[in-house]
């Protein structure tokens, strides 16, 4: 069916988004030989598949570093780890200790069995799944809602709702920095190579220090909006920005230059993954599906049908499968009872 251009956002025309670079916007000669090898498998491997997670919403999934298990956060204050058995999801365990809400978690870069949880209740988590215990429980200022892992594995920092952010060494579990930003923090992560500290703010900036020292490098403005999510690719050519004006943006890491924008969705951008090899971006939002693009191209390869808002989306490490979260509702017995449960796309439609 062929849409009225009016319809359609800026990328689809060719023609440079907000805030994008018009010559990178310029329309391609028709699907790469990738965008066709990974269509052709995804028609075979379509199919999502839903597994009981949790009893409320999951805000956050992520996988850990050798792929075996993916972890969840949720709403009823608990985290969840199921083993990737061929072509399901298993619950292996489900971590309870937290007072609120676990509103995201990541796992250690390089060592398979540890995850840690950030949580309202004013604590960070570690966890290890060998002896499924938490390992450490760090008591921050403030109610923590992002987190990520240094790539050297050896500092986890946690950001709250009061917009300060808190270095922690992950062998001694104490507090090495603390930083308090004049912003709305959204979302914080290091570049590959550990040595400067992104974060993304209200403002709809991208503001980068260096590390460890923590001194301002530069400061993006990235989106006319608030600039949601933050995500390195797995390469470390490429980072990308969500913001609530519904763009993805794509950055090169060395130049800090905007390489082009994806704009297929209508909705605040509130979650992105790269692919293992860092040629897929999946993005998500409120709208009712997730988009798969084409990294080098901006071309939308597949979208992943879902029926309600998505709160995080995460590629496994290795294969093209795609682990997601949505703002289900349990409709068979109450229509306001949240599902709490993990989906995963990318299995074969026979499975």
């Amino acid at each position: 069916m062929a849409i009225p251009a009016a319809s359609m956002g800026p990328s689809a025309l060719g023609q440079s988004g907000p805030g994008s670079m018009a010559p990178w916007c310029s329309v391609t000669s028709g699907p790469t030989r990738y965008v066709l090898g990974m269509q052709e498998l995804f028609r075979g491997h379509s199919k999502t598949r839903e597994f009981p997670a949790h009893s409320a919403k999951v805000h956050s999934v992520a996988w850990s570093c050798d792929g075996r298990r993916l972890a969840s956060g949720s709403f009823d204050k608990t985290a969840s780890v199921f083993l990737l058995e061929k072509d399901r999801l298993v619950k292996e365990n489900n971590y309870r200790g937290h007072g609120d809400s676990v509103d995201q978690l990541c796992w250690h870069p390089s060592n398979p069995d540890l995850f840690v949880t950030a949580s309202g209740d004013k604590t960070i988590r570690i966890w290890d799944v060998r002896t499924t215990k938490c390992i450490a429980t760090v008591n921050t200022k403030g109610e923590n809602i992002n987190i990520c892992w240094s790539p050297d594995g050896q500092t986890i920092a946690v950001g709250n709702k009061d917009d300060v952010v808190t270095f922690i060494d992950a062998k001694t579990h104490r507090s090495k920095a603390e930083e308090q930003f004049k912003f709305e923090v959204n979302e914080i992560s290091w570049n590959n190579d550990n040595n400067m500290f992104f974060l993304t703010n209200g403002n709809g900036c991208i503001n980068i220090l260096s590390y460890p020292e923590l001194k301002p490098v530069q400061s993006i403005n990235a989106h006319p909006s608030n600039c949601i999510c933050i995500k390195f690719d797995p390469m470390g050519k490429y980072f990308a920005t969500g913001s609530a004006d519904a763009l993805v943006s794509l950055w090169d890491v060395d130049e800090l230059v905007c390489v082009r924008c994806f704009s297929r969705l209508d909705w605040p951008v509130r979650t992105l993954s790269f692919s293992h090899d860092g040629k897929m971006l999946a993005s998500a939002s409120e709208d009712h599906f997730i988009d798969i693009a084409e990294v080098e191209t901006g071309d939308k390869m597949w979208e992943v049908q879902c029926e309600s808002p998505t709160f995080t989306v995460a590629w496994h490490p290795k294969r093209p499968l795609l682990a997601f979260a949505c703002d289900d509702k349990d409709g068979k017995y109450d229509s306001s009872r949240e599902a709490g449960t993990v989906k995963l796309f990318g299995l074969p439609n026979d499975s």
